[in-house]
């Protein structure tokens, strides 16, 4: 088939959608299929690609991929939206002249980006499936990022058309399917297809275990729905870690970071920033423990990736989460970490302490981990199932779910 793949992020970002993006192409290219890319010039989590202002072509791993500008900033909700929006005003000006395929997939965020996807589909008659990382409206209003009001009820009006013309959608939480089948989505629609874990130990063993110093790792964007800065709070003020030979170093930048920045009052954190390849690996191999961390409020719109990788290095996962979510479910689950809520911070370094005074129990929740990882999050099964999904999308008439309805 020819597939082209619509992905705000791609390849050589190294958090976030990018690297599944990449997984996800390279994987249905070495199933034989004709795969392009349609991407933003690169700019996640920060802007340190430079700036470009015409489209561009380059070619990654023998894929083809077709960079659009962006006006970058992330700072306010006013450069959140004009980011957006160049995107948008991008694609539906590239549209015309990205040719046929046999199945258009879409990730999502970006949001806005929906639009051009949704009326080249319709225009062309290609099978259309939306790839749904967040649920947007729902993460902007939990955040705060957009208050309720008309721009929001205009968010929820275009998320229900969206979802009415897709005629497949591919979640990546089985909370999502139930927020979706909530919304009115037919349940036959809908294809749950965990992210898998885009990197892998690059040394036999993680070196992480009980006769390491205690290190816990929190890597990638560091934005609002990530809700670290109050966790971080407590942990440098609090009084039961105090003698506690502990570390918490964080990898990755975003909007939120001062916001942490200005809890450090002690040498127990370590800010980091955006590292390369190499210092993100130094990190994954002397970590104890992962942190995954989520601000939860109403409902669940979203599930870090960087979940899937810390558990394919055999990294027991800490997750500050919702406790009725699908990270908790899945670290729960698996056997492989602890979870406690985060809209309780001072919860957070009790459990921190509780689990350094059982060595034993970080190793056999590490096993677990990997374990759960090789079964769950391979590359080859996310690759399979989505090879699958497709393959039955382009053998139906296209819109059909869309007329249905």
């Amino acid at each position: 088939m020819r597939i082209q793949l619509w992905s705000y992020n791609y390849d050589p970002e190294p958090t976030g959608i990018g690297p599944v993006s990449k997984v996800l192409a390279q994987g249905l290219l070495q199933r034989g299929h004709d795969v392009s890319v349609v991407a933003a010039h690169a700019h996640y989590p920060a802007p340190v690609w430079g700036t470009r202002l015409l489209p561009y072509r380059e070619t990654r791993d023998g894929i083809p991929v077709l960079r659009l500008p962006l006006w970058v900033g992330r700072g306010s909700a006013a450069e959140r939206y004009r980011q957006e929006l160049t995107f948008l005003a991008a694609q539906m000006a590239a549209t015309p002249w990205l040719g046929r395929p046999d199945v258009l997939v879409s990730a999502s965020p970006s949001f806005p980006a929906l639009l051009p996807a949704m009326l080249n589909a319709r225009a062309r008659r290609v099978p259309w499936a939306i790839w749904l990382h967040d649920i947007l409206p729902d993460g902007a209003a939990a955040t705060g990022l957009v208050d309720e009001g008309r721009l929001l009820s205009a968010a929820r009006g275009f998320e229900r058309a969206a979802y009415a013309r897709a005629d497949r959608i591919v979640v990546l939480s089985s909370a999502f399917t139930v927020n979706l089948v909530e919304k009115g989505v037919p349940e036959d629609k809908i294809s749950l297809i965990y992210d898998p874990a885009t990197r892998r130990p690059q040394a036999a063993g993680n070196g992480h275990g009980p006769s390491r110093p205690p290190r816990l790792l929190s890597m990638g964007n560091i934005g609002f729905s990530q809700g670290l800065a109050p966790l971080v709070g407590a942990f440098e003020r609090s009084t039961v870690l105090a003698g506690t030979p502990v570390k918490l170093a964080i990898t990755g930048n975003g909007v939120a970071a001062e916001d942490v920045r200005r809890e450090l009052i002690t040498d127990r954190v370590e800010m980091l920033g955006v590292v390369d390849d190499a210092s993100l690996e130094a990190q994954l191999q002397q970590a104890s423990v992962a942190l995954v961390t989520q601000h939860h409020e109403g409902a669940e719109f979203n599930i870090p990736s960087k979940l899937m990788n810390f558990m394919a290095y055999g990294l027991p996962v800490l997750a500050a989460v919702n406790p009725t979510g699908e990270v908790a479910r899945i670290v729960e689950a698996a056997g492989a970490g602890w979870v406690v809520d985060s809209a309780r911070p001072e919860a957070f370094p009790a459990k921190v302490k509780e689990i350094l005074e059982a060595p034993d129990d970080i190793e056999r929740r590490g096993e677990a981990a990997r374990r759960y990882a090789q079964e769950h999050f391979s590359v080859d099964r996310f690759a399979t199932r989505f090879d699958e999904t497709l393959r039955e999308l382009a053998d139906r008439p296209a819109g059909r779910f869309g007329r249905s309805r």
